[in-house]
């Protein structure tokens, strides 16, 4: 077989299947939201952590 004629069926085969395929597939759901508790309970968390590091060492003064 020629390389272009092979060439041909096989975008014709590869679009073939492609339609056939967007018949099946899945419809996109919308990401479920997430409790105000659970997201207040992480924002929480992230406040505690930036609270509980250690400030930065500073040099000490000498007056």
């Amino acid at each position: 077989m020629h390389p272009d004629t092979h060439l041909r069926l096989h975008h014709q085969r590869a679009a073939d299947l492609h339609a056939r395929a967007a018949a099946y597939a899945p419809v996109p759901r919308p990401a479920p939201q997430r409790a105000l508790r659970t997201r207040l309970g992480w924002v929480m968390v992230e406040v505690g952590l930036r609270l509980a590091q250690h400030p930065p060492a500073r040099p000490a003064r000498i007056a």
